[in-house]
């Protein structure tokens, strides 16, 4: 093969990729794979997962956010009382020293309320996420589809281990 065609083949490889939402690391917290569900037409909310990790000394709290892409920006938590599935929001989260948040469907997670318009499987949403301490942190959030329980950039062996498998 031509060092031209290997150049193409591999741009095209790269090109059928799915879009991956880039880790941010901001003084001691790290946030991992950030992605939203797409929405059908005519939704008003979608529902936003990430992992949070606080590698420093002291704790950090999150607090919010805010988006372009809807009015409002929340966090919410799911959990179950006598069997019914309940939703509801929280004024903020306490990330502990060593300690790893997941907003992950199904638990937290972030509520992008008032959308503006669709969110499209492949889309990129521009977040700030406001911290106690880091303050306000940039994060893109990549739009995965309709059912998606995980974001792209999760590897094969961990999407197994939260289905079960």
């Amino acid at each position: 093969m031509t060092r031209f065609a290997f150049i193409m083949a591999m741009f095209a490889v790269l090109a059928a990729l799915p879009a991956q939402a880039d880790d941010v690391t901001v003084g001691s917290l790290k946030i991992l794979t950030p992605w939203i569900r797409a929405t059908p037409k005519g939704a008003t909310v979608g529902g936003g997962y990430m992992t949070i990790t606080n590698t420093g000394p002291v704790s950090e709290r999150f607090t919010g956010g805010t988006s372009d892409v809807s009015n409002r920006f929340e966090i919410h938590e799911m959990s179950m009382e006598n069997g019914v599935m309940k939703m509801r929001p929280v004024a903020g989260i306490e990330i502990k020293p060593g300690q790893t948040v997941e907003f992950k469907p199904g638990g937290y997670h972030v509520m992008f309320v008032g959308l503006k318009e669709p969110l499209e499987q492949g889309q990129h949403v521009k977040t700030t996420l406001h911290f106690e301490k880091a303050g306000n942190v940039p994060v893109d959030f990549v739009v995965e589809g309709i059912g998606a329980q995980t974001g792209s950039s999760t590897m094969p062996s961990m999407q197994q281990k939260q289905h079960g498998h």
